[in-house]
């Protein structure tokens, strides 16, 4: 949880984004590539091409050589039905509930109604359907990566108090606009493959150094997955980019690049693009609330409609004097349940704001009735509130967020790695041109 994570779909599926642009038919389809026991098709590498082509025209980033566009995208749908492959084959489901709550949220998000949102999607050249099948994806690699990597990074307070006793600086304020470029070594790479990679390095900083664009030769060149979007990776905490990001901007000035650096994944390529300074007030008290839930996730199994009508009848268990933290130890879906449910002390921002609102609302004592979330149905009981001076505990926070992130970048990484290493991948490409 943020602690209750908020989903990453509302940013994901933004207007002018490549999920609405439609489709390019093609007259013969063949199979460019086999993905274990499943096919590739042209007309499906075309069409996320056509997208991603888009997309980057109205960012103004210059399109690689298109048989390397070509092969970069290939490349994005191998992971990506390697990774619903995987999720195909555990338990976790995508009810059409669920891509209803997503879409409501994206909606807001883009200040629209539904409505409004599908005549926008429409008016873009795709169908709802279509539509509703990329949130649909979207959604199982995001549980899947919750799954399989994020709910199984820890930060200890050990590690905690040893990042601020050599960050003492750590948590400044200070933000960082960076974009990289990735030549990935293979695993167990001969001297002879990383040699080759070496040269490559060497032939994009010519190119880099000659004033080429750093976006375009991102989109070419990287072998990250955020290649497409020229390598940025958004506005950071110096401390939140992974360690040898960290160090390379602190000797950059906005508009610079670094040497290529070399780590496990392989030869790295730093830009600052801009740095800022976050107005950051840690000094004046906040009111804390001091909460406790009963969680039910929605499944196959569980609609929305049984979830609520549970809740309801545990909520009026409770009225009549039924113990909450029981209740919770037996009910309860997360992991808070061990401990009746019990949050702790909760600070603004802490939780999803549909979560929150409801919380605000209640007095010391009162049971909320049945609350929607993306993570479920929650009863919420407010045990107490409290004015809090936050500055130590928001520094500790901070510092295991950073930790968090950084550990869940690198986990991904790796997971990614080794399931890509691990599929069976037989390339057509050249058999289909």
């Amino acid at each position: 949880m943020k602690r209750f994570l908020i989903p990453a779909l509302s940013a994901v599926f933004l207007f002018g984004a490549p999920s609405v642009v439609p489709a390019a038919p093609l007259e013969v389809d063949r199979i460019v590539a086999i993905v274990n026991n499943e096919a590739i098709t042209s007309s499906q590498l075309r069409e996320r091409i056509e997208r991603m082509r888009a997309n980057l025209r109205k960012q103004n980033v210059q399109l690689p050589p298109e048989d390397v566009f070509e092969r970069q995208l290939l490349e994005q749908l191998i992971v990506e039905r390697a990774q619903l492959q995987m999720a195909k084959n555990s338990t976790m489901r995508i009810d059409e509930a669920m891509i209803d709550r997503a879409i409501g949220l994206i909606a807001d998000n883009n200040r629209m109604t539904v409505d409004q949102l599908r005549a926008a999607v429409q008016r873009d050249g795709s169908t709802w359907d279509k539509f509703r099948a990329d949130v649909r994806t979207e959604m199982t690699l995001t549980r899947l990566r919750e799954a399989e990597v994020d709910n199984k990074v820890t930060v200890s307070d050990a590690e905690i108090d040893n990042f601020l006793r050599n960050h003492p600086d750590a948590v400044s304020g200070a933000e960082y606009r960076v974009a990289h470029i990735l030549l990935r070594v293979p695993e167990g790479a001969t001297q002879e493959q990383f040699d080759a990679v070496v040269r490559r390095a060497e032939q994009v900083m010519a190119r880099l150094r000659a004033g080429e664009d750093f976006a375009s030769v991102a989109t070419q060149n990287s072998d990250a997955p955020d290649n497409i979007r020229g390598g940025e990776l958004g506005w950071r905490d110096r401390e939140g980019l992974p360690g040898l990001y960290a160090d390379a901007v602190g000797k950059l000035q906005p508009g610079q690049i670094s040497p290529p650096m070399r780590s496990a994944s392989g030869l790295h390529i730093v830009k600052l693009l801009e740095k800022r300074e976050r107005n950051a007030d840690h000094g004046r008290p906040v009111e804390q609330t001091h909460a406790r839930h009963i969680l039910l996730k929605t499944s196959e199994i569980l609609s929305d409609a049984e979830a609520q009508a549970r809740l309801n009848g545990l909520r009026e268990r409770i009225n009549n004097g039924a113990d909450f933290g029981e209740l919770a130890k037996a009910s309860s879906g997360d992991l808070s349940a061990v401990r009746g449910g019990d949050l702790g002390w909760l600070s603004p921002g802490d939780t999803v704001p549909e979560f929150e609102k409801a919380m605000n609302s209640l007095a010391p004592g009162e049971v909320s009735a049945p609350v929607h979330s993306p993570f479920g149905w929650h009863l919420i009981q407010v045990l107490e509130r409290r004015q809090q001076d936050m500055s130590a505990e928001r520094r500790r926070n901070a510092a295991r967020n950073i930790l968090r992130q950084r550990k869940i970048e690198d986990a991904y990484e790796d997971w990614l790695r080794q399931l890509r290493d691990s599929t069976y991948v037989e390339y057509r490409l050249q058999e289909s041109e």
